[in-house]
């Protein structure tokens, strides 16, 4: 399955004097071992591949001496492998697992630029945070990794041309052809249900299944309790899975601002502040936090002591709510998916690389998301349905004239009263720069 990254890793490579040790990060399973493997199979020359998490041996070599030439000496001993500048690549995997390697990075980029190093962490996140790691500021380029997104999901089910044609839509603000149109909704759907876990993908799309899509996601779902009780002590562990699982309740509500009280009654944040913290750490959660005016710049205006969280993956969301394809076909009123809805844009919308804000006007009003293009703010309203009427949005245009507005809903692609419709399959076209053309020809209109 073609990734996204992939573009991305290929950059890397191609990069000269400005090239830094890769580091790469995000939750469990979502495919970064896979795609660096790829990488190395067909960009290089050779490759090794060191687990820091299942190879303690060589983990204790990182122990002594960290410098360059001597680790390039202990790898190709170790591995038997010539280490070639520039044809091989090195892939330091689980790199939480030793504070030493992930430190062994500023010396390679100080003294040894010419090895292509890439290295990735499932926790590493956690490991910083909780461990105080020496970390290699300024000296490596970061990227984090995600689930794979609706495009990447549509791309395997090799359906390019159908991404073509949605995203000339898109640009053109003209309504897609009704058959194209219902065709994405139901792959839409059909994504809901399946999410972006790469496994849980490929077997999606395999007819003689050895193994049912529910039963990988639940042990996805399991794989992510273990790791809370693997890194963390016994109490804060049984938090993190209490505040992990409230996640379905918390959206179900109609304000779903996060409330420690649907985790446990008498919940609070000084009881579960630090359990929420390592799950957005662990990449298992999104956190959206709440602003108070739709005013630039928006982060000063964020409201720390509200936010609101979302599952990083919308199939394992949709997993932990008991939503199947069964009974998704079976909800007559699609606003029941409002909270799933939501979060499957905070999910595209984090692949696309906003940060995650949304706006209340003490209580009487709520604009689902609000992201930032060209550092102005621009509203962004989520319907599960096509029913698309919006006191808050209209209350939000009201208050602070913005460039212009997104609605997102089932409806097709248009473009009318300042507001730009965009159907919940095309997301992933609301990069910042397909964005800013709109607001370069609001510019020139005035």
């Amino acid at each position: 399955m073609k990734r996204a990254i992939e573009s991305y890793l290929k950059a890397w490579k191609s990069m000269n004097n400005d090239r830094l040790p890769l580091l790469i990060y995000g939750a469990r399973q979502v495919g970064k071992t896979f795609s660096l493997l790829k990488f190395a199979k067909e960009e290089y020359d050779t490759y090794v591949y060191i687990n820091f998490d299942s190879d303690l041996i060589i983990q204790s070599y990182f122990n002594e001496n960290i410098s360059p030439k001597n680790l390039i000496d202990v790898i190709e001993k170790y591995y038997g492998l010539e280490i070639k500048p520039k044809r091989t690549l090195i892939i330091f995997d689980e790199i939480q697992a030793s504070e030493r390697a992930l430190a062994s990075l500023k010396y390679f980029a100080e003294e040894a630029s010419e090895y292509h190093i890439v290295a990735a962490g499932s926790l590493l996140g956690v490991a910083v945070n909780r461990e105080k790691y020496n970390f290699p500021v300024g000296k490596v380029f970061i990227k984090h990794m995600f689930p794979m997104s609706f495009k990447e999901y549509l791309m395997a089910c090799s359906e390019e041309l159908l991404l073509n044609r949605i995203t000339n839509a898109f640009n053109s603000n003209q309504p897609l052809e009704k058959v194209l149109h219902e065709k994405a909704l139901k792959y839409y759907q059909s994504y809901i249900i399946t999410g972006g876990m790469p496994a849980v993908v490929k077997n999606a799309l395999v007819e003689d299944k050895v193994i049912e899509d529910e039963v990988l996601r639940n042990l996805i779902i399991e794989s992510y309790t273990s790791d809370m009780s693997k890194y963390q002590s016994a109490s804060d562990a049984v938090k993190a899975k209490s505040a992990y699982q409230s996640i379905p309740a918390q959206l179900a509500k109609e304000n779903t601002k996060f409330q420690y009280k649907l985790i446990k009654t008498g919940g609070r944040a000084s009881l579960y502040g630090d359990a929420i913290d390592w799950l957005i750490h662990s990449g298992l959660v999104l956190k959206c936090g709440r602003i108070s005016e739709g005013k630039i710049p928006i982060a000063v205006y964020e409201d720390l002591s509200s936010f609101k969280l979302y599952n990083s993956d919308i199939g394992i969301l949709s997993q932990q709510s008991g939503l199947t394809d069964y009974s998704m076909n079976r909800i007559k009123d699609k606003e029941a998916l409002g909270g799933i809805t939501e979060n499957y844009v905070a999910c595209e919308l984090t692949s696309l690389g906003y940060p995650l804000y949304y706006w209340t006007s003490k209580g009487t009003a709520e604009v689902d998301f609000i992201i930032s293009v060209k550092g102005m703010p621009i509203p962004v309203e989520v319907k599960a349905s096509t029913n698309t009427r919006s006191r808050s949005l209209s209350e939000y245009i009201k208050r602070y004239n913005p460039a212009f507005s997104i609605r997102i809903s089932q409806k097709n692609f248009g473009f009318e009263n300042n507001i730009k419709s965009v159907p919940l399959y095309a997301v992933y076209n609301m990069t910042s720069e397909n964005l800013s053309g709109l607001l370069d020809r609001k510019k020139c209109n005035e």
